[in-house]
């Protein structure tokens, strides 16, 4: 009797081989994207800043330098730029008091339900404006109308002024409301969100209003 001849599309050896070498291949593919990952979202240090290096997520030091937002002609979107040291709270913060200022932010973005409300980072509720970059909108900056507004003459505090009486202050049809934030609370969550204005987002969130002329041309996105 011949042999029959059978398709390797038939063959279960084969089929078991491939499966065994595309898991081995996937779970190696997974170790490297995991370790590549680590290194891409792990914190700078402050000697990373003072020697112009940049990193993805700055350190908590940054909020003692200018941070400004332009067009990378190369990734086809915006981008954080660390520019010069300037004081912030009229004063350069170590990096112990840097890391702890903004742990305090963080603890109150999460006592107060930000995300509620607002998105940071891409996660979090549409029904208040995106805060991944409000750092950095002119509405903030110096001599614009939120520092006229509040009577503050650098942006931290104008900020921490709003944050703490934001019924004094409509800026918006959806009023924010007062969440009893205290001096210290609002300092930490101005430092917060310096900190992550600092962060290379890919040009998240787009179409944001960063720059003077965009703002005199189609307003701002944030608070």
């Amino acid at each position: 009797m011949a042999k029959e001849n059978l398709s390797v599309w038939t063959s279960i050896p084969f089929w078991r081989r491939s499966a065994a070498w595309v898991t081995g291949f996937a779970v190696i593919l997974l170790i490297w994207l995991t370790f590549d990952t680590m290194g891409q979202i792990s914190m700078g240090t402050d000697e990373d800043l003072k020697n112009g290096v940049d990193k993805r997520v700055p350190a908590a030091t940054v909020i003692n330098y200018n941070i400004d937002y332009q067009m990378s002609k190369k990734r086809g979107h915006e981008v954080p730029v660390i520019g010069k040291k300037e004081p912030f709270f009229g004063k350069e913060w170590s990096g112990e008091e840097a890391a702890a200022l903004l742990h305090l932010g963080k603890l109150t973005s999460q006592a107060k339900n930000c995300m509620n409300c607002h998105t940071l980072l891409g996660n979090g509720a549409y029904y208040a404006p995106d805060l991944t970059k409000a750092w950095i909108d002119p509405m903030w900056k110096d001599g614009g109308p939120m520092q006229g507004m509040t009577g503050k003459s650098t942006k931290e505090e104008a900020m921490a002024e709003f944050l703490m009486n934001p019924s004094q202050y409509p800026t918006h049809a959806r009023m924010m409301p007062n969440l009893g934030i205290t001096a210290d609370e609002a300092k930490g969550l101005v430092a917060f969100l310096k900190h992550m204005s600092s962060i290379d987002t890919n040009g998240f969130p787009r179409n944001f209003s960063k720059t003077v002329e965009q703002f005199k041309a189609g307003g701002t996105n944030a608070h």
